[in-house]
């Protein structure tokens, strides 16, 4: 292919000292190609690595889980768990739910790190809206090399918490989770600094931005409306505004001692 067209196939990505060329045609420098296989497994182990973890409050992750959250067809999720199954990946009983396995928690809490980094970078460096950090993360993600990752770990002066308020996995797969309660379900009168927000929807996250619900805010619950009604808040000594129940559920926050 004349080089002229192998170019505006192009995208480049700038980071400090280092210059990577994504080719739609050819991957190089620091990125590596992966089957689409490889992909489709990363996928599955770390939506289900989120399912079992605490923050989602899953105490056994079903197939019917595994398909929401992945948006596929039954016999899809179960043809994979399968597959996973006999790749020594995760356990599966019937009718008791799947448990990945040390190798597969390995796999997913590596391919969480690629991916909140990246996020964090595209983030802080590139200027990505907050909406679409992840999506253009989930593209990236299976694809860099483990000096890429360095480099980027390095640039942002090694993170741990994700750009909606994650953590992030260190090098070893090791992961220091922190719980916090959602928003809707503080008390009146309770102030609050917002510690993460849901990125799973797009929208209800550019939602978020525009009310000015930012990791760090101080929120403080005025009212909450009965009936399951929506909750008035006060954002930083400022701002006032209400949300919906279901938004309030999305929105983690660190109450402050009276």
């Amino acid at each position: 292919m004349p080089k002229n067209k192998v170019n505006t196939l192009a995208k480049l990505i700038v980071i400090p000292d280092i210059f990577i060329e994504i080719k739609f045609v050819n991957l190089l420098i620091g990125i590596e190609k992966v089957d689409m296989r490889s992909e489709s497994i990363e996928d599955y182990l770390k939506a289900i690595y989120k399912l079992q973890s605490s923050e989602y409050n899953s105490a056994k992750v079903t197939t019917s889980l595994i398909c929401k959250r992945m948006s596929v067809s039954p016999a899809s999720a179960t043809n994979m768990v399968k597959k996973l199954a006999d790749m020594n990946l995760l356990n599966h009983a019937p009718y008791q739910g799947v448990e990945l396995t040390e190798a597969g928690k390995k796999i997913a809490l590596e391919t969480i790190r690629h991916h909140r980094l990246i996020e964090l970078y595209l983030s802080q460096a590139l200027g990505y809206p907050w909406d679409a950090i992840d999506a253009e993360a989930e593209r990236l993600e299976h694809a860099i090399s483990e000096e890429f990752e360095d480099r980027i770990d390095q640039a942002l002066g090694y993170p741990t918490i994700g750009a909606h308020g994650e953590p992030i996995p260190n090098k070893k797969g090791e992961i220091i989770q922190r719980h916090f309660p959602k928003l809707a379900e503080l008390a009146n009168g309770i102030s609050a600094t917002i510690r993460r927000v849901s990125d799973h929807n797009p929208e209800m996250l550019r939602y978020i931005n525009e009310l000015g619900l930012t990791l760090g805010s101080l929120v403080k619950i005025d009212n909450r409306a009965p009936f399951n009604g929506p909750l008035s808040l006060l954002i930083d000594s400022a701002k006032q505004c209400s949300i919906s129940i279901e938004v309030a559920e999305h929105i983690f926050a660190e109450p402050i001692a009276q």
